[in-house]
């Protein structure tokens, strides 16, 4: 090729075609979506693992309550505790065991999405 008739009919170009802007935005859209997507998981989990703490406080406190009680009888019991301006819904059932002087305490607590808790303690059936 002769000098100077190198490039004849194209000029010199700069920046990027349409197309690869086009792709360029579709990549970098993709991306917002993903991001877009963990954050609201990431809120979505924030507020279960919420659910499941402050539903575990009122567990927790309803088998202190059973354990200290100067007596325990058989049964199904059920209630609603306020916590953290939420109403949380409990069952507590009491069973026996196998050994005679022993008491099963299952206590399973829920908010208005579903179950939130459950905790399961022994203890005697009169205290000493």
């Amino acid at each position: 090729m002769a000098e100077g008739t190198h490039g004849v009919g194209r000029g010199h170009r700069e920046g990027f075609t349409l197309i690869e802007l086009l792709v360029a935005l579709a990549v970098f859209s993709l991306a917002a979506l993903a991001l877009l997507n963990l954050s609201g998981e990431n809120t979505r989990s924030a507020a279960r693992v919420e659910a499941r703490t402050l539903g575990g406080i009122v567990a927790e406190n309803r088998a202190v309550e059973a354990v200290i009680a100067p007596a325990m009888a058989e049964g199904i019991t059920s209630g609603q505790t306020p916590l953290a301006d939420r109403p949380w819904t409990w069952t507590q059932t009491v069973t026996g065991t196998p050994t005679p002087d022993l008491l099963r305490i299952h206590i399973v607590v829920r908010d208005s999405e579903g179950q939130a808790a459950e905790r399961t303690v022994f203890r005697s059936r009169t205290q000493p």
